[in-house]
């Protein structure tokens, strides 16, 4: 099918799978996201043959993953995620990074690259994924959001890093001077962005606001791209250009116009969630080798091997590290929330069979994993806690088609 046919069946997939969302909510809250890939394998080559992808789905996408971490990066309150946790967040994310790789090695028979590859999927969390579930359920702005919010930040972070240093085919020595450097130039974005607006700045933000002007979302979107591509000048993956970008950006609106921070932010994550990202989401499941998982029992027998390895590996560090003033409750239902995973094993595992150190059964097998990661470990953290909310604004009732997540 042509691009624009495909590009339609993409979109109908994206409104179809809040529909079922919504339906099964009635018995089982299921992840929206797992719809939206179930729906890409149904009309992808392995099963109606309907969509295919091309360089046109494929930069879509692109921009679609891209601005699910932009949106990850935008939710982290750093006035939260900092200190004591924060150092327990980047312990537990070193100790998660050791351990997959040597695994990974030992499990892979002694290739390296496919270690790293493999080792650093297995180190990640879906952020963008858990976030939504905790501002639903009220526990966003308490202790165990803040401290779930940090560890899954630097699940999301060190793996992008990690990305950047291990797996862009360069030298690792060649890799640390140029993302030292993208740190330097982000940092001083950082205080630049600190520094207070002019006020012909926030007057502009107010006064295009609901006229077709829109400053303040184009102003986003330069950000978004300006980051996207000094990371590309400096050959490092996108996905870390997407993350400051999002860090760049809460910076900037909560200093710059405050009161109207989260209207301006309510455009940018509907422009999102309501086309990027579920397109980003739908491809996957198009371009999911299906056939190979199904018909190689080798790949089916490793999504529930990986699935394992994610609590090991990634929920293990974060068992151990967790605050001990944590109930016993509260410290389960983290290793859980930490070991869900999906974007960032989908980006890890196209590198690898973009550069053939990974089969796309085991790639396959990878992603299957994550899928079955989002789809359960969330509900078992959920059914750990209780159910109970300690935000804020205490816990709040939502359908399921009212956050990305749910």
């Amino acid at each position: 099918m042509s691009h624009p046919g495909t590009l339609v069946l993409i979109m109908a997939a994206a409104v179809l799978a809040p529909l079922l969302a919504e339906v099964t909510a009635r018995r089982v809250r299921v992840p929206l996201v797992i719809f939206e890939i179930a729906l890409g394998v149904i009309v992808g080559p392995d099963v109606l043959g309907w969509a295919h992808t091309g360089q046109v789905v494929d930069t879509l996408s692109d921009l679609g993953l891209a601005m699910l971490i932009f949106l990850a990066g935008y939710e982290i309150d750093f006035a939260a995620v900092r200190g004591a946790i924060l150092r327990r967040a980047a312990g537990a994310w070193a100790i998660s990074l050791a351990l997959g790789i040597g695994l990974a090695f030992w499990i892979g028979g002694g290739d390296t690259y496919k270690a790293l590859v493999v080792g650093t999927a297995l180190t990640s969390t879906a952020l963008g994924t858990v976030l939504p579930i905790l501002r639903d359920n009220g526990d966003l702005r308490g202790r165990f959001g803040a401290v779930t919010s940090a560890f899954g930040a630097v699940g999301e972070f060190g793996p992008i890093v990690a990305m950047a240093l291990l797996l862009s085919g360069r030298k690792a020595g060649e890799s640390t001077v140029l993302l030292i450097a993208f740190a330097v130039i982000t940092a001083a974005a950082v205080f630049w962005a600190v520094r207070p607006r002019p006020r012909w700045f926030s007057r502009l933000v107010d006064t295009t606001l609901h006229s077709s002007g829109q400053f303040a979302v184009r102003f986003v979107m330069l950000l978004l791209t300006g980051m996207l591509a000094l990371a590309e000048v400096f050959g490092l993956d996108i996905l870390l250009g997407a993350f400051a970008a999002g860090v760049l950006t809460r910076i900037v609106l909560h200093s710059a116009s405050p009161e109207h921070s989260a209207e301006v932010f309510g455009k940018v994550e509907a422009m999102g969630f309501g086309f990027l990202v579920p397109l980003f989401y739908v491809v996957t499941g198009i371009e999911f080798d299906l056939h190979a998982l199904l018909t190689d029992w080798h790949a089916l027998v490793l999504v529930p091997v990986f699935l394992l390895l994610f609590l090991v590996v990634r929920g293990g560090p974060v068992h151990a590290l967790a605050p001990r003033e944590l109930a016993r409750a509260d410290r389960r239902a983290l290793t859980l929330f930490a070991s869900t995973c999906l974007p960032l094993v989908v980006a890890i595992t196209t590198i690898g069979v973009d550069q053939k150190v990974l089969g796309t059964d085991e790639a396959a097998a990878l992603i299957g994993a994550a899928m079955v990661s989002v789809l359960v470990l969330p509900l078992l953290a959920m059914r750990v806690r209780g159910g109970r909310g300690e935000g804020g604004d205490g816990p709040t009732t939502l359908s399921s088609t009212e956050s990305e997540a749910w």
